[in-house]
């Protein structure tokens, strides 16, 4: 097996999930998500050039991700398409609750989804990338290839289109989201 081959696999094997989750944060589809994923596979190891390390590969094809999805929103709102599939997976969930402690996370969980929908394309990857990825304010900036202030700027805008959309979630103070950290198994 080739060099560039070996790094696919390993990125696919160790790191797929983690950037399968990138990418349906971003869109909120899962078909659409491992269509970006793929995408950004390809345009990764189609040249070789970014398949240099395992690390190197992440970081292209998580900008890619990033990218194609921001560039996806500029077509999509060119010729806007209606889903046919419409909400199944919302209503399939709402339906079969694992506990009733879970509801609650859960609804919450789809809310915060459904929220995030809302949002622009700019504005949703600044805050999913921010938040949920947990990277300071420059390595959004450097991921994006936009400058910090417009980072904080989309963030700001998003929080803010948020906090309206979900007036029960506790966002915390402007500029910060809380995060409910648990040891794993003590829930």
């Amino acid at each position: 097996m080739s060099g560039w081959r070996e790094t696919l696999d390993e990125l696919v094997r160790l790191r797929g999930r983690a950037l399968f989750g990138y990418a349906y944060m971003l869109t909120g589809d899962a078909v659409a998500a491992e269509d970006l994923l793929q995408d950004a596979l390809v345009k990764a190891f189609r040249s070789g050039r970014h398949a240099r390390s395992l690390d190197a590969a992440h970081v292209y094809v998580k900008r890619s991700i990033a990218t194609s999805f921001v560039d996806s929103g500029r077509r999509a709102a060119a010729r806007p398409v209606n889903d046919p599939r419409g909400d199944a997976f919302e209503t399939w969930a709402r339906q079969h609750p694992s506990s009733a402690d879970l509801t609650a996370r859960m609804d919450d969980a789809l809310d915060l989804r459904a929220a995030l929908l809302t949002l622009s394309p700019r504005e949703r990857a600044c805050v999913v990338l921010r938040y949920l990825e947990d990277m300071p304010t420059a390595d959004v900036a450097a991921t994006l290839g936009i400058a910090v202030g417009s980072v904080k700027r989309y963030v700001s805008d998003g929080l803010a289109r948020l906090r309206i959309a979900m007036p029960e979630m506790n966002f915390g103070e402007p500029g910060t989201v809380p995060v409910d950290a648990h040891e794993r198994g003590t829930r």
